[in-house]
């Protein structure tokens, strides 16, 4: 089984090359936000004699309105955004697995109200919600994944409760059930281990979301609060000199763009992998 899933996805690769380039650009910046300690620059450095300089071999992304050089800046950034998008994901994840697996598996009432509840959180209107929560919680990377987090799981609810009524059906979850194992021992032995690739996908999925919902909030002011630095913020803060220096807003728009298309070919790939013949 794990021999034929290796050879789809080699498969896949090799039949949609922007995948391939996809994960290495996906492995660069995750690469370079973990060693970003390695660039010998300060990103919050100030300095009040270059301020705005165009991109020369000494910055070679140039220098915001405080002087900072705007490489580090970036790699700090994408430091930020990956992380917040990475642990929203987590939470995300295993907020739908856990409600999307009990919702399935036990039915009756308690999958017509946990439903409901999904029904209802997915009909309103989750940027505004974001905003009002960001309000009543200290600004940060915690509550930013926290909010994340808490209001994009409904998604992966709905596909693990899919997934698990089909499991249900199953001779060896009826066994489990007939024979007096626990709700908990049969999700975790017999369902998630069936369900898994789905999960992979659509966390995949997840992650280009959470960075760019992190990018929104902080693009309006919501998100990471300076000096720290993440794209979305580097981008707010751009809209000021975007005629002085337009390189200020390309940067980080450009990364956040290859980002969210790097992991939207990746989970691409994966659902064509493990999606049902």
């Amino acid at each position: 089984m794990r021999e034929n899933i290796w050879k789809n996805i080699k498969l896949g690769f090799k039949t949609n090359k922007l995948a391939i380039a996809g994960a290495v650009m996906i492995l660069l910046l995750a690469l370079i936000s973990i060693f970003a300690f390695l660039y010998p620059v300060d990103p919050n450095a100030l300095s009040a004699t270059e301020r705005l300089q165009l991109p020369t071999t000494l910055h070679p992304f140039g220098t915001d309105d405080m002087g900072r050089d705007y490489l580090a800046r970036c790699i700090y950034g994408g430091r930020a955004s990956l992380l917040v998008g990475f642990l929203a994901m987590i939470l995300s994840t295993v907020l739908g697995i856990v409600i999307g697996s009990i919702s399935g598996f036990v039915g009756g009432a308690v999958d017509a109200v946990l439903m409901r509840i999904v029904d209802a959180l997915m009909s309103l209107p989750t940027f505004l919600i974001m905003i009002v929560m960001n309000a009543y919680l200290k600004p940060g990377i915690q509550n930013i994944v926290l909010i994340i987090g808490c209001l994009t799981w409904m998604n992966i609810a709905r596909i693990v409760r899919g997934e698990t009524i089909s499991l249900n059906e199953r001779e060896y979850v009826i066994y489990a059930k007939i024979s007096g194992q626990k709700t908990t021992a049969t999700i975790l032995k017999h369902i998630l281990p069936n369900i898994m690739p789905t999960i992979i996908v659509a966390a995949t999925m997840n992650i280009a979301n959470a960075i760019l919902m992190e990018s929104a909030l902080s693009f309006f002011g919501l998100g990471i609060q300076p000096p720290t630095a993440s794209w979305g913020s580097m981008l707010s803060n751009s809209q000021r000199y975007i005629q002085q220096a337009p390189y200020l807003a390309l940067f980080p728009g450009l990364l956040i763009l290859l980002t969210v298309i790097s992991f939207n070919y990746l989970g691409e790939v994966l659902r064509n992998v493990f999606e049902p013949k």
